[in-house]
């Protein structure tokens, strides 16, 4: 019942009636769709993929650089640092207590591990913020194609079955 609702529901005030539209303006509206789709699945992936290097920060900074209560650390700690995906140089932790935050433009600030945590964590909520925005937008033009592909479908029926008859009396004379 309530997808009766919604149909009773009266349509925006920029509404088109696709039913009234010509085959190639539905054809341009479709492949305008489909194109928006595709890029907005492609600004999900870099969002979800930006939240995911955040939360590998956050991971990072919790297991490499912090050190628990139970084992404080005493002398310097080795580790790898990544020159390339696939170069790394030996180092060693300068601080556990602070780290160098890149906050965008090639822009870096010293942060203690909390704030930095908490800095990257904000990031995560305000992607995933922005992922689910963009959700509901694709979920909506998704819808949009899928009625645009329909009355498109039917016109084109609707052409080929009116040829076929006027070609089939024809090629009967």
């Amino acid at each position: 019942m309530s997808s009766s609702s919604n149909s009773q529901s009266p349509p925006p005030e920029n509404a088109v009636d696709l039913a009234t539209l010509p085959v190639p303006s539905l054809s341009q509206l479709q492949q305008r769709l489909q194109s928006d789709l595709t890029h907005l699945s492609t600004s999900h992936t870099r969002l979800r993929t930006a939240q995911s290097r955040f939360k590998d920060c956050i991971h990072s900074i919790k297991s490499g650089v912090q050190t628990s209560a139970d084992e404080p650390s005493t002398k310097p700690r080795p580790l790898l640092i990544p020159l390339t995906s696939s170069l790394y140089v030996p180092g060693v932790l300068a601080s556990e207590e602070t780290v160098m935050v890149d906050i965008g433009t090639g822009f870096y600030v010293e942060k203690s591990c909390e704030d930095a945590i908490k800095f990257y964590q904000k990031k995560v909520e305000e992607l995933q913020a922005n992922m689910i925005q963009i959700e509901g937008v694709v979920q909506g033009k998704t819808e949009t194609l899928r009625g645009v592909e329909e009355v498109l479908r039917r016109k084109v029926l609707a052409q080929q079955q009116h040829q076929s008859a006027g070609g089939g009396e024809v090629g009967k004379g």
